[in-house]
């Protein structure tokens, strides 16, 4: 067993540390700006692929306008969430990744599942989705209390 003791507290795993979690929620705040400024850059070059194929298609090709953005976030989401450092590029700027509370990697599928269910939220509830970090363990938001995952600082 690799259990250590901090401050007369066993700690079995790196996400039992509550230092893991100190300013988690201002940096995934950040990470999330980041992380859509990039999306916003990389669909640039997608739309322009998109205009010359509506222009080959005589206006057809000019339907995937509609969901360029989604699918370049989801490809996206799904291509550095869900790789092995289980951090988007914005995650990792600010030092920070998502984790599985049973042990297992983040997976892509899992990664746009996470993705899908907070932008779910955001409808919903706007940016009331934060509200519940102050009241959770770990500063979990809601559709990480839904998947079993916590965010949590790498340098920790």
């Amino acid at each position: 067993m690799d259990a250590r003791v901090l401050d007369g507290e066993i700690i079995d795993t790196r996400l039992d540390d509550f230092r893991a979690y100190e300013g988690v929620r201002t940096r995934r705040i950040l990470a999330f700006v980041l992380d859509y400024i990039i999306v916003a850059l990389l669909t640039i070059p997608f739309a322009i692929l998109v205009f010359f194929l509506g222009l080959l298609t005589l206006g057809l090709g000019w339907m995937l306008f509609g969901v360029l953005v989604p699918a370049v976030a989801i490809l996206y989401i799904w291509n550095t969430l869900g790789s092995a450092d289980q951090a988007t590029t914005g995650m990792k700027m600010m030092g920070i990744r998502l984790d599985r509370l049973d042990g297992r990697p983040i997976d892509g599928l899992t990664a746009v599942v996470h993705s899908v269910l907070f932008w779910a939220g955001n409808v919903i509830l706007s940016p009331l989705v934060l509200l519940v970090t102050l009241f959770s363990d770990r500063k979990r938001t809601l559709h990480d209390l839904l998947l079993g995952t916590a965010v949590s600082r790498t340098g920790r």
